[in-house]
């Protein structure tokens, strides 16, 4: 089946055309259209975390959405009002990009969390870890958690992007940044958040060990 892409700003430039026809196996899904395409195209691979989709006029952010042929597929970059402050992503985190979305001149105390997939938990060796999410869920809730957490520390702004998928050892599952006029404000802000997140958002961990696989929360 044949689809067609629209490319805009930065996505057109890396890819050297504002439009490409793709032909895709029968049953392709978005996500199996955007490899073809970051295939032919390798300059796009770096902007993923920072695109959104759309597909026949419609944002679309399930990559499992099953496409047709006559659909068309749009990448669309950050709007002029910025990249989302709460995200998740399929593809790596990029730290300085998730920092730039809470900088300002007023706040000269910046706190960045990095959450890494480490190789082991008490006794047992990691091989890779693997996260799902509940994603429309995920995203509300992480954004009342920034706004909760704005509110209980101001003049502080947060930002969250974490990672779905298969991520081996050393691979950074979840970044927060937060930015405020002094650096107290930003380190009890960016563990307000962290914990928050871990309490309550619905992203889920399935741990590949030497020894075995486990869903984290539901085994040893």
């Amino acid at each position: 089946m044949r689809v067609e892409v629209l490319l805009f700003a930065i996505a057109r430039e890396r890819a050297g055309t504002g439009a490409a026809m793709l032909d895709l196996t029968p049953g392709a899904t978005l996500g199996d259209a955007l490899a073809a395409l970051e295939a032919a195209h390798p300059g796009l691979v770096p902007l993923r975390p920072y695109l959104r989709f759309a597909v026949n006029e419609a944002f679309e952010a399930d990559l499992a959405r099953p496409l047709a042929t006559g659909d068309v597929l749009a990448l669309i970059p950050p709007v002029a009002g910025g990249a989302p402050t709460v995200a998740l992503h399929d593809a790596p985190l990029d730290p300085r990009a998730v920092e730039a979305l809470v900088l300002g001149p007023d706040r000269g105390g910046i706190v960045t969390f990095l959450g890494a997939v480490r190789d082991h938990t008490g006794e047992h060796g990691v091989v890779r870890l693997r996260y799902e999410a509940y994603a429309p869920m995920a995203l509300k809730v992480m954004a009342q958690i920034q706004a909760e957490v704005e509110a209980a520390f101001p003049p502080v702004r947060v930002a969250c992007h974490h990672r779905l998928g298969v991520l081996p050892v050393g691979e950074l599952a979840v970044v927060v940044a937060a930015a405020a006029p002094h650096r107290k404000t930003a380190f009890d802000a960016c563990q307000r958040f962290i914990d928050r997140l871990k309490e309550d958002v619905p992203i889920f961990k399935h741990e590949e060990r030497l020894d075995g696989s486990v869903w984290i929360g539901m085994g040893p």
